[in-house]
């Protein structure tokens, strides 16, 4: 059997010990070919592949990014795309295709299997860890990491000069970064999608840590809005699954706080900072047994299938089921890091 497996959407530390795991077992096992596919749904639209074998995949468990590369190119809104994918994969002689991806590359590998019967398994990757079928993603606890790592070293020059600093971490929809990096890292203030805030309470938290001679240290998922207001933005700009470009919320708040407090204050924003460089162990762990399981249900033919992370098992569950609904960080966790607030 030749199998094609490809990585789309933003990269993630731990895509390459997925692939890693995916091919040593394959291959070594079930005896199986593995073909890659360039740049996520790109290389199955133009035909773009690399070979995938034990020489290929040593030495990338520690790398950052992803070898096969990766893109937010969407085959459904090509026009011929399906086709073109269908007419590739028969040239490459692929019997399945494993896709490694978030919500929207797996929702393509969803309605490729269901509406045009190509047999699809899927491996959960969003560096938000924002998918309800599956505890945790690999990519998550690296961000974390980098973002705690952060956050204790803007410490040490707020208070050197007596600044607010303002900390911008990624999290469109869901702020579990932000939760965790700022719990982690002494924040005085998170804020996250799930719940708008009140600018004036920010303001306050911020003056009421200033009264004991410490500076503020305020952590802001992307994604998070003010009572008042809508979802800063780059340019307003989509990408092909209809995104919007976000960006600028840690200015625009650092700003507000200044105008309002007369405290000076900075913002970093840690962007692509988060998804780069070496992977932590418990994402490659975790990378590497995902892989391990999805060339096992491709063995059982159990396509149309996302492998997840339930407790400390791997279980197969529906791709359209795995990314119908967002998992968001629940009230009460959020009501936990509170008390640290101010």
């Amino acid at each position: 059997m030749r199998v094609g497996v490809l990585t789309g959407g933003g990269d993630c530390p731990g895509l390459n010990a997925v692939i890693r795991g995916i091919v040593r077992k394959g291959v070594q096992e079930y005896g199986y070919d593995f073909t890659g596919f360039r740049d996520g749904w790109r290389g199955p639209l133009q035909g773009d592949t690399v070979r995938l074998d034990i020489p290929a995949v040593r030495g990338i468990l520690p790398r950052g990014g992803t070898i096969l590369g990766s893109s937010r190119t969407n085959p459904l809104k090509t026009e011929g795309g399906v086709g073109r994918v269908r007419e590739h994969l028969a040239e490459n002689d692929i019997e399945a295709l494993i896709v490694i991806g978030g919500e929207d590359t797996l929702g393509v590998a969803a309605e490729l299997h269901e509406q045009h019967g190509i047999p699809c398994v899927g491996v959960p990757k969003t560096i938000d860890n924002d998918l309800s079928a599956t505890d945790y993603t690999f990519g998550f606890d690296t961000a974390v990491n980098i973002a705690t790592e952060a956050i204790d070293r803007l410490h040490t020059t707020a208070e050197s000069h007596m600044r607010v600093l303002v900390v911008e971490v990624m999290g469109r929809h869901a702020g579990w970064i932000a939760l965790h990096s700022g719990m982690a890292g002494g924040a005085n203030a998170i804020l996250i999608p799930e719940r708008r805030f009140d600018l004036d309470q920010v303001c306050a938290w911020v003056e009421s840590r200033f009264k004991i001679r410490y500076a503020p240290i305020v952590v802001v998922a992307e994604g998070a809005m003010p009572q008042d207001g809508d979802l800063v933005l780059k340019d307003g700009t989509l990408d092909s699954f209809g995104h919007v470009r976000l960006s600028g919320i840690g200015e625009w708040l650092a700003a507000q706080i200044e105008k309002r407090t007369g405290k000076e204050a900075r913002t970093t924003v840690l962007g692509h900072v988060q998804r780069g460089g070496t992977p932590s162990a418990f994402d490659r762990w975790l990378a590497t047994r995902f892989g391990l399981h999805a060339i096992d249900a491709v063995r059982d033919g159990d396509f149309g299938k996302m492998v997840a992370l339930r407790g400390t098992q791997i279980v197969r569950v529906p791709i359209k089921e795995a990314i119908a609904t967002i998992k968001t960080v629940p009230p009460s966790l959020y009501e936990e890091a509170g008390v640290f607030f101010g």
